[in-house]
């Protein structure tokens, strides 16, 4: 999809079709919908306000009307952005996403957008091609019919009273973003006889070279030499190999807090079966998805090495495939994992904390100051939180607040869930040091992460537990039903945040 900065008079743009953000309430009485409203001869004003048309976030109308004099566009979809002060830019991506998958399905494929403010230039025209590239992700991969044949060709943003530098400079963000977010939904979405640990780490090696990014990929006898026994009691019941995909991203010019370095650290199970404590076959082919916290690393790597901030990022995946065989771990099984401590595995289907484990504590050994990790890691979070908001821990408030805030900045919601040396103390073991559960049935998603936390030493720390929002069950106006990769506009920021 072309992108381009609609300059001069909107209704001018050289495109089949408009489309207009339109506020819940709101009237034809302003001056840039009494020109549109002229357009469509009085047809939008009388709409507007009714029960066709309440201007609610993601409610659509579609008018035609005959061009008229330098007007190329015979169509005008009103697209509703709910209340006005409620307006910002990350529901510009989601109203540019709506009118672009509203439109596709006419066959149309020219559209421009007016998405009518929602922050400075640069941010709205960023969120409005980020939108308008996610939703033209779909799920028909491997379909042999049927697929999603209509698509947008031309997309063009218009803000009115706009600089062209600070539009176009927001169009090339937003194509980035939004392309690094699909290629995370792209991963997450690949089958898991596809996409094994190799398979995983080829396509790393492959985007690394694209943009720049160096890459190092460890196989199982070098992680066994480094004493990454937690890691790689996960692998030892699978066929396919484990690796561990290290991404670095050196800036050109020095920036940012002086030795400081980030590390984005993700789970990478590429298929989770439970292994010895083997999952209920119902929904098991969900377990696809477990290595979507990888894919939010890999994603959001893609994007910085072509955003190119000033400071220096370090991403980690330990990609691992957990199947059940002769060899697999057993509960009650004692591993040491890479710093040393001993872990008794009492439940071989919480297996995301004993990599991660092994992929904070190399990340630290790294040089890694700051440590934020990402991973499907607990149904009990999806009880706690839903789908609408993604649980966050850790041992520094500053870190934690701080990727809240991006959060909030980009429409992505994060919830603080405590891990105080309470709730340590109820993983301690009686014949290791620590065990991978805590109690039955008690704040599972807080055991997970203090599993973790006990793999950092000095480094800021922050948890990032993506099970329900990883992936969304059901098509939303903007966007197609699957992979969501989500928090990759959040680490941008943090990254961004930094300089």
């Amino acid at each position: 999809m072309k992108s381009l900065a609609v300059t001069g008079s909107f209704p001018e743009a050289n495109v089949e079709a408009l489309a207009v953000a339109v506020f819940k309430g709101e009237n034809a009485g302003t001056q840039d919908l009494q020109e549109l409203d002229a357009l469509t001869g009085g047809i939008m004003g009388s709409l507007l306000g009714t029960d066709e048309f309440k201007g609610e976030a993601g409610e659509t109308a579609l008018l035609r009307f005959a061009p008229i004099g330098k007007n190329k566009a015979s169509r005008l979809l009103l697209v509703g952005a709910g209340d006005r002060e409620e307006y910002r830019s990350h529901n510009v991506s989601i109203v540019a996403g709506t009118a672009v998958r509203s439109l596709q399905k006419l066959k149309v494929k020219s559209v421009a957008l007016a998405p009518r403010s929602g922050g400075n230039a640069v941010e709205v025209a960023q969120a409005a091609i980020q939108g308008a590239v996610c939703s033209q992700f779909e799920l028909d991969k491997y379909k042999s019919a049927d697929k999603t044949k209509s698509t947008i060709d031309t997309f063009g943003v218009f803000i009115a009273g706009a600089k062209p530098a600070d539009v176009k400079n927001g169009i090339s963000r937003g194509e980035i973003i939004g392309e690094s977010m699909n290629f995370t939904r792209e991963l997450a979405n690949e089958p898991p006889n596809i996409l094994t640990p190799t398979e995983m780490a080829k396509r790393a090696a492959k985007m690394a070279k694209e943009t720049g990014l160096k890459i190092e990929i460890l196989d199982e006898a070098k992680m066994e030499k480094m004493g990454m026994g937690s890691l790689l009691s996960v692998s030892k019941g699978s066929e396919e190999p484990a690796k561990m995909i290290i991404l670095r991203y050196t800036p050109a010019k020095g920036g940012g807090r002086k030795g400081d370095l980030l590390a984005l650290v993700g789970k990478g199970i590429t298929f989770d079966t439970g292994g010895i404590s083997l999952k209920p076959g119902e929904g098991m082919e969900a377990m696809k998805y477990d290595m979507s916290g990888g894919a939010t690393v890999l994603g959001t790597m893609r994007a910085i090495a072509m955003l190119r901030p000033t400071v220096p990022v370090l991403g980690v995946v330990a990609a691992v495939e957990n199947m059940p065989d002769g060899r697999a771990s057993r509960p009650s099984d004692v591993v040491t994992a890479m710093n040393g401590k001993t872990v008794e595995i009492l439940n071989t289907d919480a297996e995301g904390r004993l990599i991660l484990a092994d992929a904070v504590a190399y990340a630290e050994k790294q040089g890694a100051t700051r440590i934020v990790d990402m991973a499907t890691l607990t149904g009990a979070v999806i009880v706690a939180l839903g789908d609408q908001n993604t649980g966050i821990m850790g041992n520094d408030q500053e870190l934690v607040d701080e990727i809240i805030q991006c959060g909030k900045e980009n429409g992505e919601g994060f919830w603080q869930l405590p891990v105080s040396k309470e709730y340590s103390k109820q993983i301690k073991s009686d014949i290791a040091d620590i065990k991978n559960i805590g109690p039955r049935g008690k704040a599972g998603t807080i055991m997970g992460a203090v599993f973790i936390q006990e793999f950092v030493d000095k480094a800021k720390w922050a948890h990032l537990d993506i099970a329900g929002t990883a992936w969304s069950d059901g098509v939303k106006p903007h966007t197609a039903k699957g992979p969501t990769a989500v928090a990759v506009r959040s680490l941008i920021s943090l990254v961004e945040r930094s300089q």
